[in-house]
């Protein structure tokens, strides 16, 4: 009995994942004794919700068998839309986000409604709508960052107000982190829309056959992507005190490897936010563990590149196994 129960717990796609992971922190704590010091661990824990957070609802969007390539734009938008309404227009800066939160629904909206209704690649729609929002946020800031974050508000202690464990500090930022996984977990794998969202992603003409409205459950998955990547940027720029135009470069691609290296599907139809969880950590982690160790920065897309090649052998090895047996 305890072998046929150890082989299904491998077979998961986010098995693999999680050995890697766990040869990736004894290898950075052997190398590098700095690797487990509090000041690092608190800089890594401030960093790692940020684009934990997107890559959540990344993984839903993914299983159902789309993605956004926008989410690094409009993680600069709207703390830069926020700032701009509070500073000309006087609103307090809870309005201002509310505001800025609004126009990043729209920007997911728009996202949906010309996947969906025009039939217009996912690729191309988000590809386009990333140089746009990115190219707005540009020419409203004029290129140059706005630091005046620095008004009373709630916003600040709610977001990333800090607590100390230990020598640690633990960011607020991480709560939210850890309880947006277990809701996204429940709604992907205990709710309706989890079973429409899987369901799309692997057949759907079977899932409009059933029933399921496909358009309308891509439609809000590209709203939710939005919006999780708008608070993810306010969060980076509360943390920070500024708001830069150019935040998130690059950060589409580093989230897609996040959820693909955690073992969600590509092509849809399958998702883990568990995995999704195990892959920020292992993209972080290595990140981290390689400035550490001297390796130049530039190098890490190296790294990455060859962790996701890695995993992406494994997890078929692990599809080709599994469909055998």
């Amino acid at each position: 009995m305890p072998r046929p129960s150890l082989r299904r717990m491998f077979e998961k796609p986010e098995a693999a994942s999680f050995l890697i992971l766990l040869m990736a922190v004894v290898f950075f704590a052997i190398s590098n004794d700095r690797f487990l010091h509090p000041l690092n661990l608190t800089n890594f824990f401030a960093f790692l919700p940020e684009l934990g957070i997107i890559a959540l609802a990344m993984t839903l969007l993914l299983t159902a068998g789309e993605f956004d390539l926008s989410v690094g734009a409009v993680f600069a938008f709207c703390p830069v839309v926020t700032l701009l309404i509070t500073q000309h227009a006087g609103l307090p800066m809870e309005i201002s986000l509310l505001i800025a939160l609004c126009l990043t629904a729209f920007i997911g909206l728009a996202n949906g409604l010309f996947v969906t209704r025009l039939a217009i690649s996912s690729f191309l729609v988000t590809l386009s709508m990333l140089l746009i929002v990115r190219g707005s946020t540009l020419f409203a800031t004029q290129g140059f960052p706005l630091d005046s974050l620095t008004s009373e508000s709630f916003l600040r202690p709610l977001l990333v107000g800090t607590i100390e464990i230990g020598s640690v500090r633990i960011h607020a930022s991480l709560l939210w982190f850890i309880a947006l996984a277990a809701l996204f977990h429940y709604i992907l794998n205990r709710s309706q829309i989890g079973n429409w969202v899987s369901a799309i992603g692997s057949n759907r003409n079977a899932a409009l056959a059933r029933g399921v409205p496909v358009n309308a459950v891509k439609t809000g998955l590209f709203i939710t992507v939005s919006l999780m990547a708008g608070l993810a940027g306010m969060i980076s720029s509360l943390r920070i005190s500024s708001a830069s135009p150019v935040a998130g470069d690059q950060y589409e691609l580093e989230v897609i490897a996040m959820v693909v290296v955690g073992g969600t599907a590509l092509t849809g139809g399958r998702g883990t936010i568990i995995g999704t969880v195990v892959g920020v950590l292992l993209i972080r982690i290595i990140r981290n563990g390689i400035v550490l160790l001297g390796v130049p920065g530039l190098a890490f897309n190296i790294f990455v590149g060859a962790i996701i090649l890695t995993m992406l052998i494994v997890h078929g090895a692990i599809s080709r196994n599994t469909s055998r047996s």
